[in-house]
């Protein structure tokens, strides 16, 4: 017996006149009554059912998600997309922050940046549809697919692209810290140059991939999330590869720091030899473990926000496989699956589409309602785990120091004859002391003489002395003669990193003949000189009344010879 009736679609609140019961149960609609093209076919939720009239494939209303979950479904998941409105704002801050600050205030770094730009496209996934409210249905039965709408195309396509970067570059950094804790390696640029490559080549090539082979649908929500065909292969298995890749080095690494900190706690004290002295290969290995706990310690306090963020989005990526996976299963509509839901497609037939009251039956068909609204909620919360890890309070001091050197009014003091251009003034900088004149400079002459410091031309007076003048006088810094005035300061070679022999004073009298020393007197010289320098150049003393004369020249004698 055909049933006809007004059928109702509850995503949209409008009430499309329609007789595609056929002679399928209330609410459930016959497929082939709807044309084979428009929307994603495949995203039909039909079955072969029997039915008064003998078995023929009838199909849940789209959206299905609203049947199986009920009305207020669709209010929920808008709470995801608000929350991405209100982080938004403060990631693009951050990556702002990377692209204007000098780094001693931002301390950006390719991976934390790649980091944000992944999230950034996450949350405009989110909040295109808040400015775009799509349609989900194509028709009664068939959603919309990414061929369809274009916000579907660019949510699916920017959720997706995102998701697996941020997982791409968390493994990325899992490898990094692991090289530099466990390894002692130093990144270079070839190791920077291979993250850019496979941090963004791998994410934009499986985001094609799955693009074509599998594509992007509204499932649930007003936002595209990937289909059943083929995802398990060009998308969830290579994120599941790389999250279990990057928990599995993030683990290691740190069962190597409890390790370390475990062998500098028990070796601090060094085991005593057997005559009781600290043994030499204990002492060595008390001292090597302590080393490597400071090493290890100066790395974590450096890259602990990196550690904390990965095992975050390691946690979200699972998340988000796992309950995908488990809804494509149960949502494939296989023999199996279509027992399992059977308790509840009677419900809606017997109950005449009461979908609160059969929710009960429909909890067995995969994941809950709360489940999916706490995946949707956590990936966009991942903004917000980013600005509270990766901002630094240097960051606002960056910022006022850029705007306070934006809007303010000092400049640097220049003078205002250093400003003037006149004729005979070509360089003003010379009113500076700045004009460097290459044709008339002379080198220092080179060291002739020690003691004081004085001027080739004593005899000079200070009056002759020209100075520089201002642009403004009748000379410039620019014809100034500097040949007329050199005064040059000789100073000897001085040099302290070796003990110097004093040199002979400069003597401006014919110079005495110096008693060269022999071996028989004795007197050879401690510095290896030609003279002894014990002896005095004093002139001999006049002969006291109560000396003897002989002691007197004698004196004189061993002082100056042939005077």
């Amino acid at each position: 017996m055909t049933i006809e009736t007004q059928i109702l679609d509850p995503s949209a609140e409008r009430l499309p006149i329609s007789n595609y019961t056929g002679i399928c149960q209330y609410p459930f609609l016959q497929q082939n009554l709807f044309p084979e093209t428009g929307g994603y076919i495949s995203g039909r939720y039909c079955a072969v059912v029997p039915n008064p009239g003998g078995y023929e494939n009838c199909c849940v209303p789209c959206p299905v998600a609203n049947w199986k979950y009920g009305d207020e479904l669709m209010k929920k998941t808008e709470i995801p997309s608000y929350i991405s409105a209100v982080i938004f704002p403060f990631v693009v801050l951050l990556l702002l922050s990377y692209a204007v600050l000098p780094a001693k205030y931002s301390h950006r770094h390719y991976l934390s940046v790649s980091f944000t730009i992944g999230i950034c496209c996450m949350h405009i996934a989110f909040i295109i549809p808040l400015g775009a409210k799509p349609d989900q249905c194509y028709n009664e039965i068939t959603p919309k697919g990414m061929h369809d709408d274009l916000s579907c195309a660019f949510t699916g396509a920017l959720l997706l692209f995102g998701g697996l970067m941020v997982v791409v570059w968390s493994f990325i950094r899992a490898i990094a810290f692991h090289l530099q804790v466990c390894w002692e390696q130093v990144l270079g640029t070839k190791f920077m140059w291979g993250a850019l490559i496979c941090g963004w080549g791998i994410p934009a090539i499986g985001t094609t991939i799955m693009l074509i082979f599998t594509g992007v649908s509204f499932r649930f929500g007003h936002i595209c999330h990937i289909n059943i065909e083929n995802s398990i292969y060009d998308y969830w298995i290579p994120c599941l590869i790389f999250a279990g890749a990057a928990l599995f080095l993030q683990l290691s690494t740190m069962a190597y720091c409890i390790r370390i900190y475990l062998k500098t706690l028990f070796s601090r004290e060094p085991s005593p030899a057997a005559d009781g002295l600290p043994s030499y290969a204990a002492s060595v290995r008390s001292i090597n473990a302590r080393q490597a706990y400071r090493r290890i310690s100066k790395v974590f306090r450096l890259q602990w926000r990196g550690v904390a963020f990965v095992f975050i989005i390691i946690a979200n990526a699972l998340l988000y496989s796992i309950v995908f996976i488990n809804l494509d299963a149960t949502t494939k509509l296989t023999p199996q699956v279509v027992q399992k839901a059977f308790p509840w497609l009677l419900c809606l037939s017997f109950t005449k589409a009461d979908k609160e009251y059969c929710k009960q039956y429909a909890a067995n068909i995969g994941p809950d309602r709360d489940t999916l609204l706490a995946v949707l909620t956590f990936l966009s919360m991942v903004g917000l785990w980013n600005v509270v890890l990766f901002a630094r309070p240097s960051m606002f001091t960056g910022w006022l120091i850029l705007f306070r050197n934006a809007f303010s009014n000092r400049k640097e003091y220049v003078s205002t004859d250093a400003r003037t251009l006149l004729p005979t003034s070509p360089e003003p900088r010379g009113y500076e002391m700045l004009y460097k004149s290459t044709t008339n400079s002379k080198a220092p002459e080179a060291a002739i003489s020690i003691g004081i410091a004085r001027s080739s031309t004593p005899d000079k007076p200070d009056t002759d002395t020209k100075t520089p003048q201002s642009p403004l006088s009748p000379q410039s810094p620019s014809s100034y003669d500097w040949e007329s005035d050199k005064e040059y300061i000789k100073r000897p070679p001085v040099s302290f990193s070796r003990p110097h022999v004093a040199s002979p004073p400069r003597i401006t009298s014919p110079p005495p003949r110096i008693r060269s020393p022999t071996r028989a007197s004795g007197l050879i010289s401690p510095t290896g000189l030609g003279w002894d320098p014990r002896d005095t150049f004093a002139a001999p003393s006049r002969t006291s009344p109560h000396e003897g004369s002989g002691s007197g020249s004698g004196s004189g004698a061993r002082g100056f010879e042939g005077v």
